[in-house]
């Protein structure tokens, strides 16, 4: 009888998924498309990928040993964030540049915060815009599969659909990864393996990535065209890292909101700067930008769409 009553601190719930586990699952999840832009891109892209995952373990266990921490490697967290790094970055980065973006992601966006769970944005998507802000030029110097260096798909379409016309890859061509961008997210196919991985494994929800590529995909329709609703919405969708970002990076536990409407909310958000962005700013791009501001504003979300406790608030005279 002296087990029947337990009292302990919340939470009061548990589940028999670690973190390591979890980690695991998205290391799974992320192995197609990391395969996928090693097969296109060859070897150099392998490089990128072994350099960003072993300079963020690195970092991590470096940084616990000189503030006499508990070692966190274990958990295979900065495994993750390496990978995801690596596959944000394009295939002929100078490696060295690598590494500086795995101690970025690390140290100061990761461990400078408190480490796993704490950190208030995504560590691998702000190391990729630190990157980008340093080393504009390395950053979006990008090579086709059979590297010859060539704009993305998203920057012929910014430079204009009547002067890139000829020269737009199809829709199977996006869809397999046959085109240039970084490593990771070219290959829409291995990401939805990926993806759909993530979802029977209940490690990720739908309504992030249904939100944001939904909303991505509709006001693209709407605005993108030469006229009203006349937008190619698909090759939006299919175009840059939004499935990339929608299901790998958006749904960072740490850095996104604990409620499904606050999910939802961050979707939407994440889709109308991506869109704005790609339709009327100068940079072709605006997944990463969209992601860190919609992380910023998570604090805002969860206050006003956590539910009020059983019974209610008293008010403060």
């Amino acid at each position: 009888m002296e087990n029947t009553l337990i009292m302990s601190s919340s939470p009061h719930l548990r589940d028999k998924d670690s973190t390591s586990r979890i980690m695991l699952d998205v290391i799974i999840a992320l192995i197609p498309a990391a395969a996928a832009g090693v097969w296109f891109f060859g070897f150099r892209a392998l490089l990128v990928l072994v350099t960003t995952v072993f300079t963020c373990v690195a970092s991590e266990y470096v940084y616990c040993r000189v503030l006499k921490r508990n070692i966190t490697i274990s958990d295979l967290s900065a495994v993750v964030t390496g990978m995801l790094l690596g596959m944000n970055l394009p295939p002929e980065i100078p490696l060295w540049i690598a590494a500086v973006g795995g101690v970025v992601a690390i140290v100061i966006v990761k461990q400078l915060f408190g480490g796993i769970g704490q950190n208030f944005m995504n560590p691998a998507l702000a190391a990729r815009v630190f990157l980008t802000v340093s080393w504009p030029v390395q950053m979006t110097r990008w090579t086709f599969p059979d590297t010859v260096s060539t704009a993305t798909p998203l920057a012929l379409i910014k430079g204009g659909m009547e002067a890139a016309e000829g020269t737009l890859p199809g829709y199977l061509d996006l869809f397999i990864g046959n085109v240039a961008g970084c490593i990771g997210e070219t290959s829409k196919l291995a990401l939805l393996i990926g993806a759909a991985y993530l979802i029977y494994r209940r490690v990720i929800t739908v309504e992030i990535p249904a939100a944001f590529i939904g909303t991505v995909a509709l006001i693209t329709f709407i605005f993108g065209g030469d006229r009203i609703f006349s937008g190619d919405f698909v090759y939006h969708v299919l175009s840059g890292g939004l499935i990339l970002g929608a299901f790998f990076m958006a749904t960072d536990y740490s850095s996104s909101p604990v409620t499904r409407k606050g999910r939802l909310i961050m979707g939407i958000g994440c889709g109308l700067i991506t869109a704005v962005i790609r339709l009327y700013a100068s940079y072709p791009e605006g997944v990463s930008f969209s992601i860190l501001l919609m992380n910023v504003a998570t604090p805002l979300i969860d206050r006003f769409t956590i539910p009020r406790s059983f019974g209610g608030e008293k008010k403060v005279a």
